[in-house]
């Protein structure tokens, strides 16, 4: 049964978010402050923040440039996910996916279907890997991102969680090149 497993201990990770916009500034980022608050809340640390405009090349430095460092376990992105020709960061992070996560998009209009009914279909979250680090990429809305996190990222992120989560994989994804991100060496 999915749950808790309050016998384990929460194991924090580190967490960048970027938000992409052509006309949010950091005084004005919700959804991005949303995430910050959540994943805090969590007892999860803030590796940075960020906020670049809708710009293929702009969200892939930011993103490989974060995905590279020792110090980032996960990216979560807000914005960018919709249909408007401005809105391409599917277009800049799936390309780069080591490992695709069709489950996430899959659970998350499931749970967004229950908030807005069929206008979830104008949403093309999405999620993977790349280098060995997790990338989620959310809608620029902050419900939705409320309903990314508190319906999939707060169990997937909690090692605590079973019957599996995210973190306690973390040091068998890259097996083939012995990661020491979580294993301290």
């Amino acid at each position: 049964m999915a749950g808790i497993d309050e016998s384990k201990p929460f194991i924090p990770i580190s967490i960048a978010v970027l938000t992409v916009s052509d006309t949010r500034s950091l005084a004005e980022d919700r959804s991005g402050q949303t995430l910050v608050d959540r994943l805090e809340a969590a007892g999860h640390r803030l590796a940075d923040r960020a906020i670049v405009k809708d710009d293929i090349e702009y969200i892939r430095e930011t993103v490989l440039g974060w995905t590279q460092r020792e110090d980032v376990d996960a990216v979560i992105t807000t914005g960018g996910t919709g249909f408007t020709g401005r809105d391409v960061t599917p277009e800049a992070l799936e390309p780069l996916f080591e490992k695709r996560m069709d489950g996430f998009s899959h659970v998350f209009h499931a749970i967004s279907y229950e908030m807005i009914g069929t206008s979830t279909i104008q949403s093309r979250a999405t999620a993977g890997l790349i280098n060995q680090t997790y990338v989620f990429c959310l809608p620029g809305s902050t419900g939705a991102c409320k309903d990314a996190w508190d319906g999939i990222l707060a169990q997937q992120l909690d090692y605590r969680h079973k019957p599996c989560n995210f973190i306690e994989i973390m040091p068998r994804l890259d097996e083939h090149l012995k990661r020491t991100k979580l294993r301290g060496n």
